[in-house]
């Protein structure tokens, strides 16, 4: 497989693999990668799996020819990737390995050698030239091991992401790229979604056309889609709006319950439900099912005063890979004394930002009328937010929607022609009650006070404190004028047309622009409710929770200059010029402080 002019495949397929890592199965196999750049000087990029030394280094043969390599580069030393650097350094004994100097401590431990006099450490953002092309190396620590780095090709624009970007699966079977990569990635790295943030954040500023992992297809198209889905990941957001109900039941009674929820769930308007039986399915199936949906209901029998054996391991699963941001339900099922859901949400504790429903189901040994009842509770808890989002379920007319609007920080949408706009604004206020009026003000300078002032309609979202910093990158730091707001966004729309979001958001308000009052450098919009409907219980985002807990704190370490108020970026500098405007977030000189 050629992946450039000068860059080569040399991989192998593994179809005699059951088990990979010895816990997941793999029915399409593994395949593990191995590339080779030809240059002036020629680097192999990491070896593969040990039972597979032959027909790796007949590749590297076929490739090679008489040419020598010069460089081993070694960038995770999982021994699907490094069994083979012993037999490489035995054959080419002028061969040199690159690798960080973590790696060199564990080729001791693997091979009784770290190659000592054949060594070229490298560090974060080390360079190799190899004559037309030259190697950037980034360290990439636990991801999903602590040794690892990344290596990028400025001349084909190639990053050799090691394990990011991998997926299960041998490359001559055609298969769906997001299952397998999201089964693979919770399983082996989702512990680490802090560090893969940090790898996105330093790749964000090269420019990637190419993307070769150690497992799995090299990406050269729409490169944008597996970016997405790895912030999505690796910042723990759901990926897909919908419901995974995860069940044990040992005589039926529980499974009755679970169907039974399942068939109110999609009455209720829930957009996707799945329902995992644990003792059957595959686990690591269950557990990507978990981190890829919104909610989350757990089903299962007290059991030797504990709960089920398959329900504990798949909980201490989502414990291990920081399970968080999501909605959950309990449904405990006991004879004599339930304790299932206690003891379900004590194994849950150490994760962050899990939101219980109010309503538990409780069944004795086997449904009745009030756990019957119980479910339906749950069932219209759970699809609060859904029937609201319908048009044809929603209360429209909730004025208890007023008692969302506070200092807090919110998405107004407009649409001009055929396209959806938003931006943030802080300035929303209720200002009469009889009838109940909203002011909303607009700095002139934003495109949506144009469109407004045309259209004469908006909708205020009122962000939840869930809204992740995203939310207020994508409508916050970029104008309407230039950017599809909406472009990688589900939007739901209200009566009047507009958008509203179908997530992170606690209600919205449609609005009538009904006076308009020039304010010299903003304009407020007093605006008659046309539509107000609350979408869940969460709390609203204030000003002051969105600057301690959302905004990313800016690394200010040795730094002196001045730092933005509202996105963080610094201007490094003794003096902060007058016209400056913020890169990021377009605010001026106002909103700077000095560091």
């Amino acid at each position: 497989m050629m992946i450039a002019n000068d860059i080569k495949y040399v991989g192998v397929n593994d179809h005699e693999v059951d088990l990979f890592e010895g816990q997941y199965t793999v029915p399409n196999g593994m395949s593990y990668n191995s590339y080779v750049i030809l240059d002036e000087k020629t680097a192999v990029f990491d070896t593969v799996d040990a039972h597979f030394f032959s027909q790796w280094h007949a590749n590297i043969q076929n490739i090679l020819g008489s040419t020598v390599p010069d460089y081993l580069i070694i960038q995770h030393m999982e021994p699907d990737h490094s069994a083979n650097i012993a037999n490489f350094m035995n054959l080419y004994p002028n061969a040199k390995i690159v690798s960080s100097a973590k790696s060199f401590a564990m080729m001791k431990q693997f091979f009784g050698t770290d190659f000592a006099d054949r060594q070229v450490v490298i560090k974060e953002n080390d360079t190799l030239c190899l004559g037309r092309h030259t190697l950037t190396f980034v360290s990439a620590p636990m991801v999903h091991w602590p040794e690892v780095m990344v290596t990028y090709d400025s001349v084909d624009k190639v990053l050799f992401s090691a394990d990011g970007f991998g997926k299960f699966g041998a490359l001559d079977i055609e298969e769906d790229w997001a299952d397998e990569a999201r089964r693979y990635y919770i399983g082996i790295v989702g512990k680490y979604g802090m560090q893969v943030q940090n790898l996105l954040k330093k790749a964000a500023g090269l420019d990637i056309q190419t993307i070769c992992p150690l497992h799995g297809p090299v990406l050269k198209e729409n490169l944008g889609y597996y970016l997405k889905l790895y912030h999505t990941w690796s910042s723990y957001e759901p990926e897909t709006e919908g419901i995974l109900i995860a069940y044990t039941s040992v005589y039926g009674n529980t499974k009755k319950a679970v169907e039974l929820l399942a068939d109110k769930l999609r009455e209720n308007g829930c957009p996707k439900v799945v329902v995992q039986d644990l003792a059957r399915c595959d686990m690591a199936k269950a557990v990507e099912n978990a981190f890829r949906y919104s909610k989350l209901v757990l089903a299962t029998t007290t059991y030797n005063a504990d709960i089920f054996p398959f329900m504990k391991e798949f909980l201490h699963h989502l414990a291990e890979r920081s399970f968080q941001n999501r909605t959950v339900g309990l449904i405990e099922n006991g004879s004599w004394a339930p304790l299932a859901a206690k003891t379900m949400r004590q194994i849950l504790e150490k994760c962050q930002k899990l939101t219980f429903a109010n309503t538990t189901v409780t069944l004795l040994s086997a449904l009745n009328d009030d756990s019957s009842r119980q479910l339906d509770a749950l069932a219209q808890e759970l699809c609060q937010d859904y029937l609201a989002q319908r048009s044809e379920t929603a209360d429209k007319n909730d004025l208890s929607a007023l008692f969302c609007i506070g200092y807090g920080l919110y998405v107004v949408t407009s649409r001009d022609g055929g396209r959806d706009n938003g931006l943030i604004v802080n300035t929303v206020t209720q200002v009469t009650n009889t009838p109940n009026r909203i002011a909303v003000t607009i700095n002139k300078s934003n495109y949506s006070h144009d469109v407004i002032r045309k259209t004469g309609i908006m909708n205020i979202n009122c962000l939840s404190v869930d809204a992740p910093f995203e939310i207020f990158k994508n409508f916050g730091f970029q104008s309407g004028r230039d950017a599809d707001k909406f472009a990688d966004m589900e939007a739901l729309h209200s009566d009047n047309g507009l958008a509203f979001l179908s997530r992170h958001i606690n209600a919205f308000l449609s609005l009538q622009v009904e006076q308009y009052v020039d304010l010299d450098t903003h304009g407020m919009f007093i605006c008659g409710i046309t539509e107000s409907r609350v979408i869940s219980p969460a709390e609203t985002m204030t000003y002051t929770y969105y600057q301690e807990n959302v905004k990313p704190k800016p690394d200010t370490a040795a730094k002196k200059g001045f730092v933005c108020k509202v996105c963080g970026y610094i201007y490094e500098g003794d003096t902060l010029p007058d016209d400056f405007v913020c890169p990021l977030c377009k605010h001026g000189v106002s909103d700077f402080e000095p560091l």
